[in-house]
């Protein structure tokens, strides 16, 4: 299969692109190469230095394409309103520029990287009242240490639930907006152009080859800086805040099954699936299993330290339900979150 891939000296591009050169597919490589990514960092061989967002005129690349898998993105949460042209331009206008240039060229068949953070908070239930869809968590409470969401009948906290594809979207940040734009986009596509697509919802991914100390990074590559340092890492809130973390070369393989899936897929079809590791953890334990592996190699554990502080716009829970990938892309991640994050403590980071 030949395979069109963006975003590919990323984090998660490279390791797709690798993965789907060992099963014998030919990778055509395309990344404009962010300096808030990449620095000044020259593109690796083989990669050609375009930018989406001027895909029309490079169509020649897609010559007997197969699949476009659609990795780049301006990430990060968008931190002021400023950022909103940005993430437009890159996210949003780069989507809608390519998927332009993919039916000019004939190619209709699209992997998408999409987010969790489209459903903004997740899924809460009062054992009582039932299932709820919470307000932002306001400032007074954060600031009297009430982290929880609560029931709008009886004040008591809500329990969260795992969230499946069909849940409510909420995005609650800039990067939030333009992802759920993305998949809005490549659903109007398919219609239009009778092609198919697939949006993998990737949960937070960690991994080698993560970016270190910059927009790109995730909460655990944080925390690793901080153990590195010598500080312990700086958990916000209670820290029990549960998440879903996955491993990038199971990102990988989820898009390889995806692939898959939609070169076999017939016109006029969208889906979209979580990309999680099944387990969910709290970001506490994220801390600690970090710091494990730290202490593993160092011989010196560093506890972390639960601060109490907030980020307004967090959300409290977000954990993915693994089902529907599993059913339909036959994806299932194979590495846990207990074995991959204290073994992230030391693989490799790109600077």
């Amino acid at each position: 299969m030949r395979v069109l891939l963006t975003g590919s000296a990323g984090f998660i591009g490279s390791t797709i692109g690798r993965q789907l050169e060992e099963r014998g597919d030919e990778v055509v490589r395309v990344d404009v190469m962010l300096e808030n990514a990449h620095g000044v960092a020259e593109p690796p061989a083989g990669t050609h230095r375009l930018d989406v967002r001027d895909a029309a005129e490079w169509t020649d690349l897609m010559t007997s394409v197969d699949v476009v898998c659609h990795q780049s993105a301006l990430v990060g949460a968008g931190v002021t309103v400023s950022d909103l042209p940005h993430y437009a331009a890159h996210n949003d206008l780069g989507t809608a520029a390519l998927l332009a240039a993919m039916h000019e060229a004939g190619v209709d068949r699209l992997v998408l990287a999409s987010s969790m953070v489209v459903y903004g908070e997740g899924r809460y239930a009062c054992p009582e009242h039932g299932v709820q869809v919470p307000p932002p968590r306001r400032r007074e409470a954060l600031d009297a240490g009430d982290f929880e969401n609560h029931c709008a009948t009886c004040d008591r906290p809500l329990t969260w639930e795992t969230v499946d594809e069909d849940a409510r979207l909420d995005p609650r940040s800039t990067y939030a907006a333009s992802k759920l734009a993305q998949e809005h986009y490549a659903a109007a596509w398919v219609r239009q152009a009778d092609a198919a697509a697939v949006a993998l919802r990737y949960h937070n991914v960690y991994g080698p080859g993560m970016p270190r100390d910059t927009p790109y990074s995730g909460v655990a590559a944080m925390f690793r800086s901080s153990l590195e340092r010598g500080e312990a890492p700086q958990v916000f809130e209670d820290g029990v805040q549960a998440r879903d973390f996955v491993h990038v070369d199971d990102v990988a393989r989820a898009n390889l099954a995806a692939i898959d899936a939609v070169a076999d897929a017939s016109g006029g079809s969208f889906a979209a699936y979580n990309v999680c590791s099944g387990e969910p953890v709290t970001i506490l334990d994220v801390a600690r299993l970090v710091a494990q592996g730290t202490g593993e190699a160092s011989g010196r554990r560093i506890e972390p330290e639960v601060t109490g502080g907030y980020r307004l716009g967090d959300v409290r829970h977000v954990v993915a339900s693994p089902e529907r990938a599993r059913a339909e892309l036959g994806f299932t991640a194979q590495v846990r979150p207990r074995d991959g994050l204290p073994a992230f403590a030391t693989a490799p980071l790109r600077a």
